[in-house]
């Protein structure tokens, strides 16, 4: 075998891994700029208006951190599908604002990949299909496994919680999610 084989397939496997990688990031970031235009529609024209014609989720909700100069538009439901373009509201939860738990879902190395650089005391503003903004602020976060999150979406106060996986510097999937808790700030506060 010539010496120069091995170090060329390790060259070849490194590429295709950044390759996909590259992939992800692009996709995720070209999805954002058709669900900004899809959600810009669905609220001048208060319908849903799906991102690309193929697509079997619209968006739903913009949230954004303005600390952190972050905004991101997040989709009705939160299948696999739904979360490789962006954040997902899960299903069976509040909407933003409505009395209850309304429960946001994003993959850590793309859409959420921010809520590391949350602050307790941070704003959240999150901004509905029918054009309504409400503002939250975080007061919490958690980990938890993915099946013991101890949320209750029919709370009787109005929360928001912004879920992702952990630790954010992982490279593979594992049990534990991160919770950011945030608390509805009345109107005029």
């Amino acid at each position: 075998m010539p010496r120069f084989l091995p170090p060329l397939i390790f060259a070849l496997i490194g590429l295709i891994l950044f390759g996909q990688g590259a992939y992800i990031h692009a996709k995720a970031l070209l999805a954002q700029v058709l669900l900004e235009r899809a959600f810009t529609k669905t609220i001048a024209t208060g319908h849903p208006v799906k991102p690309w014609s193929w697509a079997d989720t619209w968006p739903v909700a913009r949230i954004e951190v303005k600390r952190l100069h972050v905004s991101t538009i997040a989709l009705a439901g939160s299948s696999g599908q739904a979360l490789a373009f962006g954040p997902g509201h899960v299903e069976q939860t509040a909407d933003a604002g409505e009395r209850g738990v309304a429960v946001y879902s994003a993959h850590r190395d793309t859409h959420f990949r921010f809520l590391k650089d949350v602050a307790i005391g941070d704003e959240i503003d999150v901004t509905r299909g029918d054009g309504k903004t409400f503002r939250y602020r975080a007061d919490a976060s958690s980990i938890v496994r993915f099946d013991q999150s101890g949320i209750d979406p029919a709370g009787h106060g109005h929360e928001l919680v912004l879920s992702t996986c952990w630790p954010f510097d992982a490279v593979t999937s594992g049990p534990d999610r991160y919770l950011l808790h945030a608390t509805l700030i009345p109107a005029g506060s």
